[in-house]
């Protein structure tokens, strides 16, 4: 009678273990991914099943393989080269985003830009500063107007286009891991490239994502200076920065900017120092982020208060050197 009583104790115990492991086993919990990609940092933090980091890399060598203009062996270098046309799904999707927001901003945004910033020393070239006579021969085959898509097929008028989509790219890439992230069931996740973020859910205290967008602070000789301009809740929204604080050469005493302008072709120097945008997807805060700085401060805020579906926050520098921050209705109400 003992052993008996036993006997079905041990296979209840049994029972029950079959019945929960696989329950257990199954459950969510909050991974993170970190490491660095085209020369920045970036750090995923989602809730799933399993770790999803081998899908995150392959997306980010997808990207790179397509879009990096750095890359010798992507396909937008040898459109570039004149080598190929064709272009996949990644390179036709930039191209699409990278045209509604060049209509969109009156041209100040144009991804054809890269033979002009190479030659401000910005690009994968550097040297001297262009002349105006080199400048105004670049500025002929500068805009998205020499280009135009056939199928799968990216066609230049002149062979001297060249694209960099550099602007959008991170921007793309955390909408994609987002998508990824989105199909293996998770729901909460936080996506940040270089300072570009996607966010949507909880963290793994239940709380909102919280993102901080920096004061437009120049480096020291020990780094990157880091100090917090504002606080951001975001939940299924994006946030992009773009900046002219860091990314500058200095040249007879000036410094020279590496926002320049397709329009003009010349290096833009103005009172806007960043430049934050609150989107639904990444890369169309990416690009407008671009867009605003090339349009500076007073085109920026008189447009942006119309546009109800895009936050903006610009940091400006008034004549005292004093910082000026200044933002729309639908960037403060995410705004902790």
């Amino acid at each position: 009678m003992f052993k008996s009583k036993k006997y079905y104790a041990l296979l209840l115990v049994l029972l029950v273990l079959v019945v929960v492991l696989p329950f257990v086993r199954d459950r969510k919990k909050y991974v993170t991914n970190s490491g660095v990609v085209w020369t920045t940092e970036y750090h995923i933090t989602y809730e799933a099943r399993a770790d999803l980091n081998d899908s995150i890399q392959q997306l980010l060598n997808e990207i790179d393989g397509s879009a990096s203009a750095f890359n010798k062996k992507s396909l937008v270098t040898a459109i570039n080269e004149g080598r190929s046309n064709v272009a996949d799904w990644l390179l036709l999707t930039l191209y699409g985003k990278a045209l509604e927001v060049n209509l969109a901003s009156d041209g100040l945004y144009d991804p054809t830009v890269m033979p002009l910033v190479n030659a401000w020393g910005f690009g994968y070239k550097s040297g001297q500063l262009p002349s105006e006579a080199v400048i105004d021969s670049i500025l002929g085959y500068v805009g998205m107007n020499h280009t135009h898509v056939e199928g799968n097929k990216i066609i230049k008028d002149d062979a001297r286009v060249q694209f960099d989509f550099s602007s959008i790219a991170k921007g793309l890439a955390c909408d994609e891991i987002a998508r990824m992230l989105a199909r293996n069931g998770a729901i909460n996740y936080m996506v940040e490239i270089g300072g570009e973020v996607v966010a949507r859910g909880v963290n793994d205290r239940g709380e909102a994502w919280r993102v901080s967008v920096d004061m437009p602070l120049p480096d020291d000789e020990n780094g990157a200076v880091h100090a917090n301009a504002v606080m951001l809740r975001l939940d299924s929204l994006a946030v992009a920065t773009s900046g002219s604080y860091r990314k500058f050469k200095e040249v007879d005493g000036k410094k020279v900017s590496h926002i320049v302008n397709p329009k003009t072709g010349r290096s833009e120097t103005s009172s806007l120092l960043s430049v934050s945008i609150v989107a639904s997807d990444c890369m169309s805060a990416d690009a407008w982020a671009t867009a605003c700085m090339a349009m500076g401060l007073e085109k920026t805020q008189a447009m942006m208060e119309k546009k109800s579906e895009l936050g903006v926050m610009t940091i400006s520098v008034d004549d005292a050197g004093n910082y000026v921050v200044w933002s729309n209705k639908r960037f403060a109400d995410v705004v902790e």
